[in-house]
């Protein structure tokens, strides 16, 4: 019987760690390194420098983020409260 070729982020793990694992792993990682909308100039070109940092590959506009994508949860929540508060302080 043939062996079957590992392909994609999870090709050096084998069998080992589980498929749970290896599928999460797997969604994180695709997710990651696909290329994100910036910030400042809105093209596709935002990528990972380093863990948090993102940085746009077109304007050079370098921020902070999540560990694995540009923008988490909890900060589009802390940017919406911002804005309604300066909102509120202007009207």
């Amino acid at each position: 019987m043939g062996r079957m070729k590992k392909v994609g982020p999870t090709r050096g793990f084998g069998a080992r760690y589980g498929a749970r694992v290896r599928k999460k792993y797997i969604r994180v990682i695709t997710e990651m390194k696909k290329p994100h909308k910036c910030p400042r100039c809105l093209t596709n070109k935002v990528r990972r420098v380093s863990v948090g940092v993102w940085e746009c590959r077109k304007c050079g506009f370098t921020f902070a983020g999540g560990a694995y994508i540009p923008e988490t949860k909890l900060g589009a929540v802390a940017k919406r409260t911002a804005r309604r508060a300066a909102a509120a302080l202007q009207a």
